[in-house]
């Protein structure tokens, strides 16, 4: 069981990097929205700066 841990540690830990290169790279950002009204924000944002 410890090695299968292990294991699964190492791998969680390559996709975390590569995530973390993706954003930086590209200046990606998530955004959840929880509301429609956030949402519509969000979006009229991301239409300004383009």
């Amino acid at each position: 069981m410890l090695l299968q841990n292990e294991i699964l540690h190492r791998k969680k830990a390559l996709i975390e990097m590569v995530n973390n290169e993706l954003k930086n790279s590209y200046q990606i950002e998530h955004t959840s929205h929880r509301s429609f009204k956030n949402f519509l924000t969000n979006l009229l944002s991301w239409l300004a700066v383009y």
